[in-house]
């Protein structure tokens, strides 16, 4: 049971979500007698969010329903230099205007999980673009540089890791904990922000900004952060051998989504319902407790309440009927992942390693040749034997349509235009 006496951190605390806490018994009390403003950072250097962003995103969620004020910080500025937490070379740079791209696919997910002030709610978005883009580099250097002790910075994780590594940081990447503090102070000082959250690597960082705010305002500020999820075999959460699991729907459908949440390892079930669905948890204290194969039961119900939080009930509940059609009816689901090929491949004859190379399956033909001697192979159901094998008109189905699978679970309909 949890220690804590406020609705924030007893929930946070009961679902797993908690990995250390800054003067908990302060901010407990804090929490039961003041609404918190709180916030999460979220860089711009992809399209979208994947899903090892729900975890920071569930947190802010939370902080919401619990009756505080949850911030998510875009991080337009940030961006431009990349946290040298838990890599080993430098982030890529981007331009402004891939910033400004990324930023606006990002930002849609939010408002699945939140709801901001032009709808009703109290959440807001900031960019710190706003701020740091303007910055006086000389200014800067005078009233917050002079706060910072290189020789304490040496000694955080972020980069005393890299530099035992011998891996090169740059003076770029070296401010980035600067930034991440002064982001705090500035939105303390904009919105009355006092705690910040973020994965367990950030605790430096956050720590950094509390001894600013301390020192510039003499105000208290506060850190949470979260464990690092990794599957129970120790693979990183939202990496698959297809790449990453991306929660825009243009880069990753509902039905692909729904899938990896069906596919999670049965130690991990109970600790993902609490993380990634918003169920009780006497309910998923029901659900933990299935043994053999009762247990898919429950990542049935995992995949389907994760992919309602991010796509919409609606298409989390035909991904499910989908899946049912696919693996426990038998028949041609018509709402599985497509991939266009051009008419004319198939009229020259499209070789199937060609073809599971194209849907991204597997990387090489090699790799498909592999596959195919360990039956894990499939044109419309029937096993590939011949690697020679070629897919011509005379496999469509009466759909028009082909339906190409890899191993039990991974399916595709390849649709000749």
């Amino acid at each position: 049971m949890s220690a804590y006496k406020s609705d924030f951190l007893n929930v946070l605390a009961s679902r797993g979500f908690i990995h250390q806490v800054s003067e908990p018994e302060a901010l407990d009390a804090l929490a039961r007698s003041s609404t918190i403003t709180g916030y999460i950072g979220f860089d711009c250097t992809a399209p979208s969010l994947h899903v090892g962003s729900l975890l920071p995103i569930m947190m802010l969620h939370w902080m919401q329903q619990t009756g505080h004020r949850p911030i998510a910080l875009m991080g337009g500025g940030t961006t431009r230099v990349g946290d040298p937490s838990g890599k080993d070379e430098s982030r890529k740079i981007l331009t402004d205007e891939d910033i400004a791209q990324n930023l606006a696919g990002i930002r849609s997910v939010f408002a699945k999980f939140l709801k901001f002030e032009e709808a009703g709610g109290n959440a807001g978005m900031a960019n710190n673009a706003d701020w740091l883009n303007t910055l006086n580099y000389i200014d800067f250097l005078r009233d917050i540089g002079r706060y910072f002790s290189v020789n304490r910075m040496l000694a955080f994780d972020s980069v005393r890791l890299r530099l035992e590594r011998q891996q090169e940081l740059s003076f770029l990447e070296f401010n980035y904990m600067v930034l991440q503090a002064y982001d705090f102070v500035e939105l303390y000082r904009r919105y009355g922000c006092v705690l910040q959250m973020g994965g367990s690597d950030q605790w430096g960082n956050i720590v950094n900004g509390i001894d600013l705010g301390r020192r510039l305002h003499n105000a208290q500020f506060f850190a949470l952060t979260s464990p690092l999820i990794t599957t129970s075999s120790g693979a990183k959460m939202g990496k698959t051998a297809a790449g990453a699991v991306w929660l825009n729907a243009d880069l990753v459908s509902p039905y692909q989504y729904w899938q990896y949440w069906r596919n999670t390892e049965d130690a991990d079930v109970a600790r993902f319902l609490k993380l990634f669905t918003t169920l009780p948890l006497d309910e998923i204290n029901r659900l933990a407790a299935l043994k053999d194969a009762e247990i898919n039961a429950a990542k049935k119900i995992l995949a389907t309440e994760a992919t309602a939080l991010v796509h919409g009930r609606a298409a989390a509940e035909q991904a499910a009927a989908t899946a049912r059609a696919t693996f426990e009816e038998g028949t041609l689901a018509e709402t599985l992942p497509t991939q266009e090929v051009a008419r004319t491949n198939l009229e020259g004859g499209l070789s199937v390693l060609e073809a599971f190379v194209l849907l991204h399956f597997v990387m090489s033909k090699g790799e498909a040749r592999r596959h195919i001697r360990n039956g894990g192979l499939r044109v419309n159901d029937v096993v590939v034997t011949d690697e020679s094998r070629m897919l011509t008109r005379a496999d469509l189905t009466p759909e028009g349509v082909i339906k190409l699978s890899l191993g039990r679970k991974r399916h595709v309909l390849l649709k000749p235009v």
